[in-house]
């Protein structure tokens, strides 16, 4: 319980943390994405930092309840991103929520519970994973990163972007919860043995790279393209890890199908979310059709 309540803490922090990134890059112009001037432009922003500062929170939240956890709970529980952000402009903006936007809400909760229930995940090992499994799954993942990156550089500014960046960004955060997740599997051994271990650094690495390709597919294209990607690849690819990686076990059979249509809910609800104006309109963007920037 105590992962699941860090975890709860974790997904406020980065919805703040949303909120504030969105209002620092709301009025960039659409070459920065994907280019560090937009970082550097950012970086004369104090709003921005408090979204740094936010992550960091968020970032600290997130290791203990891995190191106390196991990943295929953590990871999921982390798409109240969503519904924190839109409960905290509603509460920074002084505005009201609407019937629809508390029933999808309730909807992600009821999902996220019914997820986790149907899925019941085993405690697995972050540190018993070989250098084989780590090399294979690494490279799976960042080719997945690098598929990503490399389509949304052929397209222009839209809605098609914003998605596979925050699909991508996505991937970019499972990957490095993983890496956070080895990296504690490290403490056992002391504070040495986490300064030591290859995973800190890698994760670092990947953490600010997934930052980057987040707030470049904010910048892209509205958050009603960008989020529904961001927050269902980070989960998927979490349990992807957990399972296939760290040895963590899921029931099987029906109880798929039941966490199938548990995913699929929280998916429906994350859309409905994404369309509501007090999260939409703090982008300050106008989407351009795809049509005139994308090529079929």
């Amino acid at each position: 319980m105590l992962s699941v309540l860090l975890a709860v803490l974790a997904a406020f922090a980065n919805g703040l943390a949303s909120v504030l990134q969105r209002r620092a890059a709301r009025d960039r112009p659409s070459e920065e994405s994907l280019n560090w001037r937009l970082i550097w432009h950012l970086l004369h922003r104090p709003v921005w930092f408090g979204g740094v500062a936010s992550v960091i929170v968020a970032f600290l939240l997130q290791a203990v309840a891995l190191g106390f956890g196991r990943i295929s709970v953590v990871e999921p529980v982390l798409v109240l991103d969503l519904p924190a952000a839109l409960l905290l402009s509603a509460l920074i903006f002084r505005s009201r929520l609407r019937a629809r936007e508390w029933g999808a809400v309730a909807v992600i909760a009821a999902g996220l519970a019914g997820l986790l229930l149907s899925l019941s995940p085993t405690e697995g090992s972050g540190s018993g994973v070989s250098g084989p499994a780590w090399a294979f799954a690494l490279a799976a993942n960042l080719l997945l990163v690098g598929v990503g990156v490399g389509w949304a550089a052929t397209l222009g500014r839209g809605a098609r972007k914003a998605a596979i960046l925050g699909t991508t960004s996505g991937c970019g955060f499972g990957l490095t919860a993983a890496l956070m997740k080895g990296m504690t599997g490290q403490a056992s051994q002391g504070i040495a043995g986490v300064f030591t271990s290859w995973q800190l650094y890698a994760m670092i690495v990947a953490g600010a790279g997934s930052m980057f390709l987040l707030q470049s597919a904010v910048h892209a294209g509205r958050l009603l393209a960008a989020q529904p990607g961001l927050s269902m690849a980070d989960p998927v690819v979490s349990i992807l890890w957990g399972v296939l990686v760290f040895g963590e076990k899921v029931r099987g059979g029906v109880f798929i199908v039941l966490s199938l249509v548990a995913i699929g809910s929280v998916a429906a609800a994350v859309l409905v979310l994404a369309r509501s104006p007090l999260l939409a309109g703090e982008a300050g963007q106008h989407e351009t059709p795809d049509a005139s920037h994308e090529n079929a």
